[in-house]
Protein backbone atom coordinates (compact mmCIF):
# COMPACT_ATOMS: atom_id res chain seq x y z
CA UNK A 1 0.00 0.00 0.00
CA UNK A 2 1.18 3.54 -0.78
CA UNK A 3 2.48 5.26 2.35
CA UNK A 4 0.39 8.12 3.68
CA UNK A 5 1.79 11.59 2.93
CA UNK A 6 1.15 14.56 5.20
CA UNK A 7 -0.45 17.42 3.31
CA UNK A 8 2.31 19.85 4.27
CA UNK A 9 4.81 17.59 2.49
CA UNK A 10 2.93 17.38 -0.83
CA UNK A 11 4.55 20.48 -2.31
CA UNK A 12 7.98 18.88 -2.02
CA UNK A 13 6.68 15.53 -3.33
CA UNK A 14 7.10 14.50 -6.97
CA UNK A 15 4.05 14.24 -9.19
CA UNK A 16 2.57 10.79 -9.09
CA UNK A 17 0.36 8.53 -7.01
CA UNK A 18 -0.03 9.58 -3.35
CA UNK A 19 -2.24 8.66 -0.43
CA UNK A 20 -3.63 11.34 1.90
CA UNK A 21 -5.95 11.11 4.88
CA UNK A 22 -7.90 13.68 6.84
CA UNK A 23 -11.32 15.21 7.30
CA UNK A 24 -13.55 16.86 4.73
CA UNK A 25 -13.60 20.61 5.22
CA UNK A 26 -15.57 21.63 2.14
CA UNK A 27 -17.22 20.05 -0.92
CA UNK A 28 -18.03 21.80 -4.20
CA UNK A 29 -20.18 19.41 -6.16
CA UNK A 30 -20.48 20.79 -9.66
CA UNK A 31 -22.12 19.12 -12.66
CA UNK A 32 -19.00 17.84 -14.35
CA UNK A 33 -16.27 18.31 -11.78
CA UNK A 34 -16.12 17.92 -8.01
CA UNK A 35 -13.75 19.54 -5.52
CA UNK A 36 -13.03 18.49 -1.95
CA UNK A 37 -10.91 20.46 0.50
CA UNK A 38 -9.24 17.87 2.71
CA UNK A 39 -7.48 18.88 5.91
CA UNK A 40 -5.17 16.86 8.12
CA UNK A 41 -3.08 17.81 11.14
CA UNK A 42 -0.54 19.59 8.93
CA UNK A 43 -2.58 21.56 6.38
CA UNK A 44 -5.20 21.45 3.62
CA UNK A 45 -5.22 20.34 -0.02
CA UNK A 46 -7.67 20.40 -2.90
CA UNK A 47 -8.88 17.07 -4.21
CA UNK A 48 -10.39 16.96 -7.69
CA UNK A 49 -12.70 14.47 -9.34
CA UNK A 50 -12.84 15.59 -12.95
CA UNK A 51 -14.38 12.49 -14.50
CA UNK A 52 -13.23 10.84 -17.73
CA UNK A 53 -13.27 11.85 -21.37
CA UNK A 54 -15.76 10.03 -23.65
CA UNK A 55 -15.44 9.57 -27.34
CA UNK A 56 -17.42 12.34 -29.06
CA UNK A 57 -20.90 11.28 -30.24
CA UNK A 58 -21.97 13.03 -33.47
CA UNK A 59 -25.56 13.01 -32.29
CA UNK A 60 -24.60 14.52 -28.92
CA UNK A 61 -22.02 17.28 -29.32
CA UNK A 62 -21.52 17.54 -25.53
CA UNK A 63 -20.65 13.88 -25.06
CA UNK A 64 -16.92 14.65 -24.80
CA UNK A 65 -17.17 16.69 -21.62
CA UNK A 66 -16.01 15.50 -18.23
CA UNK A 67 -18.48 13.42 -16.25
CA UNK A 68 -18.24 12.44 -12.57
CA UNK A 69 -16.79 9.05 -11.74
CA UNK A 70 -18.63 8.53 -8.44
CA UNK A 71 -21.51 9.78 -6.33
CA UNK A 72 -19.50 9.19 -3.14
CA UNK A 73 -18.24 12.77 -3.16
CA UNK A 74 -21.76 14.14 -3.37
CA UNK A 75 -22.59 12.33 -0.16
CA UNK A 76 -19.56 13.50 1.83
CA UNK A 77 -20.44 15.59 4.89
CA UNK A 78 -18.22 18.16 6.56
CA UNK A 79 -15.99 16.49 9.12
CA UNK A 80 -16.05 13.02 7.55
CA UNK A 81 -12.67 11.32 7.76
CA UNK A 82 -11.51 9.84 4.47
CA UNK A 83 -8.45 8.34 2.83
CA UNK A 84 -7.84 9.22 -0.80
CA UNK A 85 -5.44 7.73 -3.32
CA UNK A 86 -4.82 9.76 -6.43
CA UNK A 87 -2.39 11.51 -8.71
CA UNK A 88 -0.55 14.48 -7.25
CA UNK A 89 -0.20 17.37 -9.68
CA UNK A 90 1.71 20.61 -9.17
CA UNK A 91 -0.35 23.50 -10.47
CA UNK A 92 0.56 27.12 -9.72
CA UNK A 93 -3.03 28.17 -10.45
CA UNK A 94 -4.25 26.23 -7.41
CA UNK A 95 -4.43 28.77 -4.59
CA UNK A 96 -4.34 26.12 -1.86
CA UNK A 97 -0.66 25.21 -1.76
CA UNK A 98 -0.03 25.06 -5.51
CA UNK A 99 -0.86 21.35 -5.69
CA UNK A 100 -3.95 19.20 -6.10
CA UNK A 101 -4.75 15.51 -6.09
CA UNK A 102 -6.80 13.91 -8.86
CA UNK A 103 -8.95 11.37 -7.05
CA UNK A 104 -8.73 7.70 -7.99
CA UNK A 105 -10.15 6.01 -4.88
CA UNK A 106 -11.95 7.22 -1.77
CA UNK A 107 -12.26 5.26 1.46
CA UNK A 108 -14.74 6.71 3.95
CA UNK A 109 -13.08 5.92 7.29
CA UNK A 110 -15.73 7.51 9.51
CA UNK A 111 -18.72 9.54 8.35
CA UNK A 112 -19.82 12.72 10.12
CA UNK A 113 -23.37 13.75 10.90
CA UNK A 114 -24.60 16.29 8.34
CA UNK A 115 -25.42 19.07 10.82
CA UNK A 116 -22.29 20.54 12.39
CA UNK A 117 -23.03 22.04 15.85
CA UNK A 118 -20.19 24.57 15.50
CA UNK A 119 -20.44 27.36 12.94
CA UNK A 120 -17.97 30.07 11.99
CA UNK A 121 -19.90 32.60 14.09
CA UNK A 122 -20.50 30.36 17.12
CA UNK A 123 -19.73 32.03 20.45
CA UNK A 124 -17.00 30.83 22.77
CA UNK A 125 -19.33 28.81 25.00
CA UNK A 126 -20.71 26.82 22.07
CA UNK A 127 -17.22 26.23 20.77
CA UNK A 128 -16.05 25.04 24.18
CA UNK A 129 -19.05 22.70 24.41
CA UNK A 130 -17.83 21.10 21.17
CA UNK A 131 -14.14 21.67 21.79
CA UNK A 132 -12.96 18.68 19.74
CA UNK A 133 -14.59 20.23 16.67
CA UNK A 134 -13.35 23.72 17.50
CA UNK A 135 -9.81 22.36 17.77
CA UNK A 136 -9.92 21.35 14.09
CA UNK A 137 -9.57 25.00 13.10
CA UNK A 138 -6.08 25.83 11.76
CA UNK A 139 -5.74 28.59 14.36
CA UNK A 140 -6.28 26.15 17.19
CA UNK A 141 -3.89 23.62 15.70
CA UNK A 142 -1.27 26.35 15.55
CA UNK A 143 -1.83 27.37 19.18
CA UNK A 144 -0.72 23.99 20.43
CA UNK A 145 2.18 23.73 18.01
CA UNK A 146 3.34 27.10 19.36
CA UNK A 147 2.89 25.81 22.90
CA UNK A 148 5.01 22.75 22.12
CA UNK A 149 7.78 24.84 20.57
CA UNK A 150 7.74 27.38 23.41
CA UNK A 151 7.96 24.77 26.17
CA UNK A 152 10.66 22.82 24.34
CA UNK A 153 12.78 25.98 24.09
CA UNK A 154 12.39 26.63 27.82
CA UNK A 155 13.25 23.03 28.58
CA UNK A 156 16.44 23.31 26.52
CA UNK A 157 17.58 26.31 28.60
CA UNK A 158 16.97 24.43 31.83
CA UNK A 159 18.72 21.31 30.59
CA UNK A 160 21.72 23.30 29.36
CA UNK A 161 21.96 24.77 32.88
CA UNK A 162 21.83 21.21 34.28
CA UNK A 163 18.47 21.77 35.97
CA UNK A 164 16.44 18.74 37.08
CA UNK A 165 12.83 18.24 35.98
CA UNK A 166 10.49 17.19 38.78
CA UNK A 167 6.80 16.28 39.06
CA UNK A 168 5.27 17.39 42.34
CA UNK A 169 2.07 15.98 43.87
CA UNK A 170 -1.19 17.86 43.40
CA UNK A 171 -2.84 16.45 46.55
CA UNK A 172 -1.69 18.25 49.68
CA UNK A 173 -2.35 17.77 53.37
CA UNK A 174 -2.23 21.50 54.13
CA UNK A 175 -2.38 24.82 52.37
CA UNK A 176 0.75 26.33 50.83
CA UNK A 177 -0.33 29.92 51.43
CA UNK A 178 -4.00 30.50 52.24
CA UNK A 179 -7.00 28.19 52.17
CA UNK A 180 -9.17 30.89 50.63
CA UNK A 181 -8.44 29.75 47.05
CA UNK A 182 -7.99 26.02 47.64
CA UNK A 183 -10.22 23.17 46.54
CA UNK A 184 -10.88 20.82 49.43
CA UNK A 185 -11.48 17.20 48.48
CA UNK A 186 -12.39 14.06 50.39
CA UNK A 187 -9.40 11.83 50.93
CA UNK A 188 -10.34 8.48 52.44
CA UNK A 189 -11.17 9.25 56.09
CA UNK A 190 -9.84 12.80 55.94
CA UNK A 191 -9.46 15.86 53.72
CA UNK A 192 -6.90 16.95 51.17
CA UNK A 193 -6.32 20.08 49.10
CA UNK A 194 -5.59 20.46 45.42
CA UNK A 195 -2.28 22.29 45.06
CA UNK A 196 -2.52 25.90 43.90
CA UNK A 197 1.25 25.90 43.40
CA UNK A 198 4.20 23.49 43.71
CA UNK A 199 5.89 26.15 45.84
CA UNK A 200 6.66 24.09 48.93
CA UNK A 201 7.77 21.05 46.96
CA UNK A 202 10.11 22.94 44.65
CA UNK A 203 11.69 24.53 47.73
CA UNK A 204 12.06 21.03 49.18
CA UNK A 205 14.26 20.25 46.17
CA UNK A 206 16.61 23.00 47.33
CA UNK A 207 16.84 21.38 50.76
CA UNK A 208 17.49 18.08 48.96
CA UNK A 209 20.50 19.58 47.22
CA UNK A 210 19.04 19.38 43.70
CA UNK A 211 20.12 22.92 42.84
CA UNK A 212 18.12 24.11 39.81
CA UNK A 213 14.77 22.44 39.15
CA UNK A 214 11.76 23.02 36.92
CA UNK A 215 8.24 21.70 36.45
CA UNK A 216 5.44 22.17 33.95
CA UNK A 217 2.21 20.89 35.45
CA UNK A 218 -1.38 21.57 36.56
CA UNK A 219 -2.33 23.95 39.36
CA UNK A 220 -5.72 24.68 40.89
CA UNK A 221 -7.33 27.87 42.23
CA UNK A 222 -10.80 27.98 43.78
CA UNK A 223 -11.33 31.43 42.32
CA UNK A 224 -14.83 32.52 41.27
CA UNK A 225 -13.42 34.97 38.72
CA UNK A 226 -14.95 34.95 35.25
CA UNK A 227 -12.31 37.19 33.69
CA UNK A 228 -10.50 36.48 30.45
CA UNK A 229 -7.30 35.54 32.28
CA UNK A 230 -8.49 33.31 35.15
CA UNK A 231 -9.17 29.58 35.30
CA UNK A 232 -9.75 27.11 38.12
CA UNK A 233 -7.23 24.70 36.58
CA UNK A 234 -4.26 25.93 34.60
CA UNK A 235 -0.77 24.91 33.54
CA UNK A 236 1.96 26.39 35.70
CA UNK A 237 5.58 26.80 34.63
CA UNK A 238 7.76 26.72 37.74
CA UNK A 239 11.46 26.89 38.42
CA UNK A 240 13.64 27.24 41.50
CA UNK A 241 17.41 27.46 41.93
CA UNK A 242 19.96 27.51 44.73
CA UNK A 243 22.86 29.78 45.63
CA UNK A 244 21.39 33.03 44.38
CA UNK A 245 22.50 36.44 45.64
CA UNK A 246 19.13 38.12 45.14
CA UNK A 247 15.92 38.03 43.13
CA UNK A 248 17.92 39.70 40.36
CA UNK A 249 19.39 36.26 39.58
CA UNK A 250 15.87 34.90 39.16
CA UNK A 251 14.91 37.76 36.87
CA UNK A 252 17.96 37.12 34.68
CA UNK A 253 16.98 33.46 34.30
CA UNK A 254 13.42 34.54 33.56
CA UNK A 255 14.67 36.83 30.80
CA UNK A 256 16.78 34.06 29.30
CA UNK A 257 13.83 31.70 29.22
CA UNK A 258 11.42 34.17 27.63
CA UNK A 259 13.90 35.21 24.95
CA UNK A 260 14.64 31.58 24.11
CA UNK A 261 10.94 30.67 23.98
CA UNK A 262 9.88 33.61 21.82
CA UNK A 263 12.90 33.22 19.52
CA UNK A 264 12.01 29.59 18.86
CA UNK A 265 8.35 30.43 18.23
CA UNK A 266 9.23 33.26 15.85
CA UNK A 267 11.66 31.11 13.90
CA UNK A 268 9.37 28.10 13.53
CA UNK A 269 5.88 29.63 13.45
CA UNK A 270 6.33 33.35 12.82
CA UNK A 271 4.86 33.33 9.30
CA UNK A 272 1.92 31.12 10.26
CA UNK A 273 1.13 33.31 13.29
CA UNK A 274 1.20 36.40 11.11
CA UNK A 275 -1.12 34.75 8.60
CA UNK A 276 -3.67 33.26 11.01
CA UNK A 277 -3.56 35.72 13.92
CA UNK A 278 -2.21 38.89 12.32
CA UNK A 279 0.45 39.10 15.03
CA UNK A 280 4.17 39.62 14.56
CA UNK A 281 6.14 37.83 17.26
CA UNK A 282 8.51 40.22 18.99
CA UNK A 283 11.67 38.80 20.56
CA UNK A 284 12.54 41.08 23.52
CA UNK A 285 15.97 42.53 24.14
CA UNK A 286 17.73 42.01 27.45
CA UNK A 287 17.69 43.34 30.07
CA UNK A 288 13.96 43.87 30.50
CA UNK A 289 12.93 47.21 32.06
CA UNK A 290 12.64 47.16 35.87
CA UNK A 291 10.42 49.56 37.80
CA UNK A 292 9.72 49.49 41.58
CA UNK A 293 6.00 49.04 42.27
CA UNK A 294 5.62 52.36 44.11
CA UNK A 295 7.25 54.21 41.21
CA UNK A 296 5.08 52.35 38.70
CA UNK A 297 1.95 53.47 40.53
CA UNK A 298 3.12 57.07 40.36
CA UNK A 299 3.78 56.75 36.63
CA UNK A 300 0.31 55.32 36.12
CA UNK A 301 -1.18 58.15 38.21
CA UNK A 302 0.55 60.71 36.00
CA UNK A 303 -1.05 59.02 33.00
CA UNK A 304 -4.48 59.71 34.47
CA UNK A 305 -5.24 56.47 36.31
CA UNK A 306 -4.87 55.87 40.04
CA UNK A 307 -4.74 52.35 41.45
CA UNK A 308 -7.67 52.25 43.93
CA UNK A 309 -5.72 50.92 46.91
CA UNK A 310 -2.29 52.26 47.75
CA UNK A 311 -1.51 49.17 49.86
CA UNK A 312 -2.47 46.70 47.14
CA UNK A 313 -0.95 45.07 44.08
CA UNK A 314 -1.20 46.70 40.66
CA UNK A 315 -4.71 46.12 39.29
CA UNK A 316 -5.45 45.09 35.66
CA UNK A 317 -5.88 48.66 34.41
CA UNK A 318 -2.68 49.65 36.18
CA UNK A 319 -0.88 46.77 34.44
CA UNK A 320 -2.16 47.97 31.08
CA UNK A 321 -1.10 51.53 31.80
CA UNK A 322 2.42 50.70 32.97
CA UNK A 323 2.88 48.44 29.94
CA UNK A 324 1.78 51.25 27.64
CA UNK A 325 4.32 53.53 29.32
CA UNK A 326 7.13 50.99 28.92
CA UNK A 327 6.20 50.39 25.29
CA UNK A 328 6.27 54.11 24.58
CA UNK A 329 9.51 54.82 26.45
CA UNK A 330 11.51 51.64 25.88
CA UNK A 331 9.76 49.94 22.97
CA UNK A 332 9.53 46.83 25.15
CA UNK A 333 6.68 44.33 25.66
CA UNK A 334 7.94 43.24 29.10
CA UNK A 335 8.48 44.99 32.41
CA UNK A 336 9.50 43.72 35.83
CA UNK A 337 7.66 45.41 38.69
CA UNK A 338 9.87 45.04 41.75
CA UNK A 339 10.04 45.86 45.47
CA UNK A 340 6.60 44.65 46.51
CA UNK A 341 5.47 45.44 50.04
CA UNK A 342 5.76 42.59 52.54
CA UNK A 343 2.10 43.15 53.45
CA UNK A 344 0.94 41.92 50.02
CA UNK A 345 3.46 39.11 49.54
CA UNK A 346 3.56 35.52 50.93
CA UNK A 347 5.36 34.85 54.18
CA UNK A 348 8.19 32.95 52.48
CA UNK A 349 9.41 35.93 50.38
CA UNK A 350 12.68 37.36 51.67
CA UNK A 351 12.56 40.89 53.04
CA UNK A 352 14.84 43.62 51.79
CA UNK A 353 17.64 44.14 54.32
CA UNK A 354 17.74 47.89 53.67
CA UNK A 355 13.96 48.27 53.93
CA UNK A 356 12.20 45.38 55.71
CA UNK A 357 8.83 46.68 54.57
CA UNK A 358 9.71 45.56 51.04
CA UNK A 359 10.38 42.10 49.64
CA UNK A 360 12.96 40.80 47.20
CA UNK A 361 10.27 39.93 44.71
CA UNK A 362 8.79 40.91 41.37
CA UNK A 363 5.92 40.47 38.96
CA UNK A 364 6.55 40.14 35.23
CA UNK A 365 4.09 42.04 33.03
CA UNK A 366 3.77 41.05 29.36
CA UNK A 367 1.71 43.05 26.88
CA UNK A 368 -0.36 44.61 29.65
CA UNK A 369 -0.99 41.55 31.84
CA UNK A 370 0.85 39.95 34.75
CA UNK A 371 2.13 36.49 33.82
CA UNK A 372 4.43 35.60 36.69
CA UNK A 373 5.55 36.20 40.26
CA UNK A 374 9.10 35.53 41.37
CA UNK A 375 11.24 36.14 44.44
CA UNK A 376 14.17 35.22 46.57
CA UNK A 377 12.86 32.93 49.31
CA UNK A 378 13.61 33.22 53.00
CA UNK A 379 15.82 30.24 53.94
CA UNK A 380 16.54 31.03 57.62
CA UNK A 381 14.19 29.04 59.84
CA UNK A 382 13.87 31.59 62.63
CA UNK A 383 13.06 34.40 60.22
CA UNK A 384 10.67 32.20 58.27
CA UNK A 385 8.72 31.22 61.38
CA UNK A 386 8.48 34.86 62.48
CA UNK A 387 7.21 35.91 59.05
CA UNK A 388 4.59 33.16 59.08
CA UNK A 389 3.31 34.29 62.48
CA UNK A 390 3.21 37.89 61.27
CA UNK A 391 0.84 36.69 58.52
CA UNK A 392 -1.42 35.05 61.11
CA UNK A 393 -0.31 31.53 60.21
CA UNK A 394 0.34 28.74 62.68
CA UNK A 395 3.87 27.33 62.20
CA UNK A 396 2.66 23.95 63.46
CA UNK A 397 0.35 23.65 60.45
CA UNK A 398 3.41 24.30 58.28
CA UNK A 399 5.45 21.66 60.08
CA UNK A 400 6.41 19.53 57.08
CA UNK A 401 7.45 22.65 55.17
CA UNK A 402 9.40 24.28 57.98
CA UNK A 403 11.28 21.02 58.58
CA UNK A 404 13.07 21.61 55.27
CA UNK A 405 14.81 24.60 56.83
CA UNK A 406 15.82 22.93 60.08
CA UNK A 407 18.43 20.80 58.34
CA UNK A 408 20.10 23.37 56.14
CA UNK A 409 18.93 25.06 52.95
CA UNK A 410 21.00 27.25 50.60
CA UNK A 411 19.84 30.67 49.52
CA UNK A 412 17.36 30.17 46.70
CA UNK A 413 14.58 31.68 44.61
CA UNK A 414 12.35 31.08 41.66
CA UNK A 415 9.11 31.92 39.92
CA UNK A 416 5.80 30.51 38.80
CA UNK A 417 4.31 31.52 35.45
CA UNK A 418 0.94 30.79 33.83
CA UNK A 419 1.46 29.11 30.46
CA UNK A 420 -2.01 29.94 29.15
CA UNK A 421 -1.64 33.65 29.87
CA UNK A 422 1.66 33.70 28.02
CA UNK A 423 0.11 32.06 24.96
CA UNK A 424 -2.93 34.37 25.08
CA UNK A 425 -0.74 37.47 25.10
CA UNK A 426 1.78 36.12 22.62
CA UNK A 427 -0.94 35.37 20.03
CA UNK A 428 -3.07 38.43 20.73
CA UNK A 429 -6.08 36.43 21.89
CA UNK A 430 -8.88 37.88 24.02
CA UNK A 431 -9.15 35.02 26.53
CA UNK A 432 -7.18 32.09 27.89
CA UNK A 433 -10.17 29.98 26.86
CA UNK A 434 -8.88 30.25 23.29
CA UNK A 435 -5.47 28.83 24.15
CA UNK A 436 -6.35 26.20 26.75
CA UNK A 437 -6.87 22.66 25.48
CA UNK A 438 -9.83 22.07 27.80
CA UNK A 439 -10.78 25.08 29.88
CA UNK A 440 -11.95 24.77 33.49
CA UNK A 441 -13.80 27.61 35.19
CA UNK A 442 -16.37 28.12 37.95
CA UNK A 443 -19.20 26.92 35.68
CA UNK A 444 -17.35 24.59 33.33
CA UNK A 445 -16.32 20.99 34.03
CA UNK A 446 -17.19 19.58 30.58
CA UNK A 447 -16.05 18.30 28.19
Amino acid sequence: MTERVLIKDLAAHEDGIVRVSGWVEKVRDQRYVQFVVLRDESGAVQLVNGGVLREPDPENPRSDILVPRTTTISELTQGTFITVTGELQHNERVKLGGVEVQIETIDVVAASLPENPVADDSNIDVRLDWRFLDLRRPEQNLVFRVQTTFLNALRQVWIERDFIEIQTPKLMASASESRAELFEVEYFEGKAFLAQSPQFFKQMAQAAGFGGIFEVGPAFRADHSFTSRHATEFTSIDTEMSWIDSHEDVMELHEELMVAGLSAVKEKHGEAIQKLFGVEIQVPERPFPRIPLAEAKEIVKERGYEVPRADADMDPEGERQISAYVKEKYGHDFVFLTDYAASIRPFYHMLNEENPELTKSYDLIYNGTEISTGAQREHRIDVLEAQARAKGMDPEELGFYLDFFRYGVPSHGGFGMGLNRVLMLMLGQSSIREVTYLFRGPTRLLP
